[in-house]
């Protein structure tokens, strides 16, 4: 009820107040007579009700409302999200499939938005198919509203599907420090699918995003020990910074030792000057 109460804030202080009028008595119709026809019409004419400017002008401290700006929300998008979220409230389980089937047949833009806020829903995890196959897709815009800038892999993936993500943002040279809790969700296949595709590339002369090489930190073995030494013999800085920080955080008294000629970058990680955040700089 707060994030639904949230976005109707938003939608009330900023948004065309005729047209949250005609959405609120939409809503109350649906909430009396659960009409599967008025939900799938009322859905498919926000579009022409609510408008797509963005809302990157507000500034709040409310979670709810840096996350909106986060994910570059704009009005219509959170009419949609929170449209679903009322709908869900009046009774989850009857309207819950035919929110499900709403998104079967959404177009790009209304996948990309439920994607984006599908955190937000009610009981979210319902939905994680949608998420998980968004995972297949080839079109940057879909992938990237379920990836970058987004808690719900962190949440609900499992390993396999949480690797399929990372490794795939990789292969679409997407924007990995976008992708939340990346730290956290590194597990021992991750590492070793890292270093395997590393391989791959190195063979075929190709250059890695430094940053990927960030799960790995807590399972280097002898293979991904040889991996650091690679880096650190690296012309390039950042991939050098990449390895020391890795060495850094792990465990492994062997990795440690690999930092006794990265003094300089070791003293940057202890002093906050070196992190993945700031590895680029």
């Amino acid at each position: 009820m707060e994030i639904s109460e949230e976005l109707l804030g938003v939608l009330s202080t900023y948004g065309n107040q005729e047209a949250l009028h005609w959405l609120s008595q939409r809503i109350q119709k649906l909430e009396s007579d659960k009409s599967v026809k008025d939900l799938f019409m009322t859905y498919s004419i926000l579009a022409s009700k609510f408008n797509a400017d963005p809302i990157a002008h507000l500034n709040s401290d409310k979670k709810i409302i840096r996350y909106l700006i986060s994910q570059n929300a704009n009005y219509l998008e959170i009419a949609r999200i929170y449209f679903l979220i009322k709908i869900l409230e009046i009774d989850e389980d009857f309207f819950g499939p035919k929110v499900s089937n709403i998104i079967q047949v959404a177009d790009t833009g209304e996948l990309v938005a439920f994607l984006k806020f599908l955190v937000l829903l009610p009981n979210p995890e319902r939905f994680k198919a949608v998420a998980v196959e968004a995972l297949r897709t080839n079109i940057a815009t879909v992938f990237d509203a379920i990836t970058l800038n987004n808690p719900y892999p962190a949440k609900y993936f499992n390993d396999q599907q949480w690797n399929q993500m990372y490794l795939k943002a990789a292969f679409m040279e997407r924007d990995l420090s976008l992708i939340l809790s990346v730290d956290e969700r590194g597990n021992e296949d991750l590492a070793r699918i890292i270093s395997d595709y590393a391989h791959e590339r190195w063979a075929a002369s190709r250059k890695i995003d430094p940053l990927f090489w960030r799960p790995v930190s807590k399972f280097l073995n002898d293979k991904l020990l040889s991996d650091m030494q690679h880096l650190l013999n690296s012309d390039n800085e950042i991939e050098q910074r990449a390895a020391v920080l890795c060495c850094f955080y792990s465990n492994n008294d062997k990795a440690k030792k690999l930092l006794d000629k990265h003094s300089n970058l070791t003293k940057a990680i202890k002093t906050d000057k070196l992190t993945w955040n700031t590895i680029k700089d």
